[in-house]
């Protein structure tokens, strides 16, 4: 499909571009020079935090104006490893992404982006604390909805496409934000250097997966390259998911396939592409990582609401994972700079 018109400069990027420049020429003679980004890594909350922090050495931060209250700085190691945390949800991670990108106090433009958050996760295609590479990016809320209390006779599905007369019908790009297609280049490397990443599972987790009779449900954690959607409802259930699947398929013309829900990724991009607009980052050094937490629909026997509330063991393989399954993708980027530097390297 063509590219989303994201893509290309809009007024509103242009207005961005004179801020950045503004910015950037605040108290000249006496701010230090911006701090070069090898890899910032992209978190939403706490938990995802400490998947890093753990593991490595960050500094105790640069406040950068604009972020998030409960997460005001931005963290580096010595080998400019930086973490940005946004807080959750599509507003905070839109305004925080913004903030750092405008920021005179650090150069993003050979920065390689990694968003690393956990996710719900589609039992038919992955399990508990698998990691998914994202192809593309969809945003779920954006559409029609009918309560299925007053759905018109005949169907059975309450979300269609805005302003297209039913579902199935694949909605004009209006908002510029409805499908994102992430640098293949990128994507190869990540699933090749982190294909045999040894990823954490548990005894909860082992016992929950097998009430499902799904074999990707059933199977132990391992890396995957499918898609993910974005929207700030927290939905669940059998039918929701089935739409995310097919929604998936119509806002990609069937080449993206739906296996993880979250809220954040295509508000966090979006940033990004306006950042790119002003010339203070590259899209195609973006890359994003979800592990599955939870299982988005029920097994069989159970409630959406039950399987919403169950205790399933996924949530610290979900988190643990976030480093496993990432870290080789970054940690080859520090180590082989100078090749990374230019571009994804062969």
């Amino acid at each position: 499909m063509p590219m989303p018109l994201t893509a290309f400069p809009r007024p509103a990027a242009l207005a961005l571009g004179a801020l950045a420049v503004l910015a950037g020429c605040a108290s000249p003679g006496t701010a230090p020079p911006p701090r070069p980004v090898k890899v910032l890594l992209v978190t939403m909350f706490g938990p995802e935090v400490e998947a890093w922090t753990s593991r490595l050495a960050f500094d105790a931060g640069t406040p950068v104006p604009g972020l998030s209250a409960e997460f005001p700085a931005v963290r580096c190691t010595a080998d400019d490893v930086c973490l940005l945390t946004t807080g959750m949800g599509h507003a905070n991670a839109a305004a925080s992404t913004t903030a750092l990108v405008l920021s005179p106090r650090f150069d993003l433009t050979h920065a390689y982006v990694v968003v690393t958050g956990i996710a719900g996760i589609d039992p038919n295609v992955g399990t508990l604390g698998s990691a998914a590479w994202a192809r593309w990016l969809v945003d779920y809320g954006l559409a029609h909805e009918v309560d299925a209390r007053e759905l018109p006779p005949g169907r059975d599905d309450g979300y269609w496409g805005i302003m297209t007369p039913r579902p199935g019908v694949k909605p004009r790009f209006d908002y510029h934000t409805e499908a994102f297609r992430l640098d293949e280049r990128l994507l190869q490397k990540a699933l090749a250097l982190s294909r045999g990443a040894t990823l954490a599972d548990n005894d909860t987790a082992r016992a929950y997966r097998h009430l499902y009779p799904q074999p990707a449900a059933r199977a132990a954690p391992a890396v995957l390259q499918c898609d993910t959607a974005a929207g700030d409802t927290w939905w669940h259930g059998e039918r929701l998911g089935a739409h995310a699947t097919r929604w998936t398929q119509l806002l990609t013309d069937g080449q993206g396939r739906y296996c993880t829900t979250q809220q954040e990724d295509n508000a966090t991009y979006e940033a990004l592409v306006r950042g790119a607009a002003a010339g203070r980052v590259d899209l195609t050094r973006v890359a994003v990582l979800r592990t599955g937490a939870n299982f988005d629909r029920p097994h069989p026997g159970q409630d959406a609401q039950q399987s919403l509330a169950a205790d399933s063991g996924g949530f610290p393989l979900s988190t643990a994972n976030l480093y496993h399954a990432a870290w080789p993708l970054v940690s080859d980027i520090v180590a082989r700079w100078p090749a990374w530097r230019e571009g994804v390297p062969e």
